[in-house]
C-alpha cells in the first residue's frame, strides 16, 4: 500500500476544487462542483488513512460528511433554481441583491 500515491490523489482533488471556486467566481454551478470536488478529496483522505491505519472511524466520519454534502448540494441547487425562476440570471454578480 502506497500511502503517498492516495493522498497525492486526494490533495489534486482537493486543490483543484479550491482552484475551482477562487478562480471561477461567476458561474455558482462551478463553484458548487468544486465544493464538491472538495469534499471529495478530504473523504478520500479520510478513507486511505483510515485503511493505511487500519481504523473504521475515518470511514464513518467519511460517510457522515458524504451525506452531510448531498444534503447541501440538494439545498444548494434548489436554491439556486427558485432564483433563476425569479429572476432568470445565474450569475454570483446579481444574487447579491438577496441580502434584503
Amino acid at each position: 500500500l502506497d500511502l503517498f500515491k492516495h493522498l497525492f490523489l486526494s490533495l489534486s482533488l482537493f486543490l483543484i476544487g479550491a482552484f475551482g471556486v477562487f478562480i471561477t467566481r461567476r458561474n455558482i454551478i462551478v463553484v458548487l462542483m468544486s465544493i464538491e470536488l472538495m469534499l471529495l478529496g478530504v473523504n478520500l483522505f479520510f478513507i486511505f488513512l483510515s485503511v493505511f491505519l487500519d481504523d473504521s472511524l475515518g470511514q464513518v466520519f467519511s460517510l457522515y460528511i458524504l451525506t452531510i454534502a448531498a444534503a447541501e448540494s440538494a439545498i444548494g441547487l434548489a436554491l439556486i433554481v427558485i432564483y433563476y425562476r425569479l429572476r432568470s440570471v445565474i450569475s454570483i454578480d446579481y444574487i447579491s441583491t438577496i441580502k434584503g
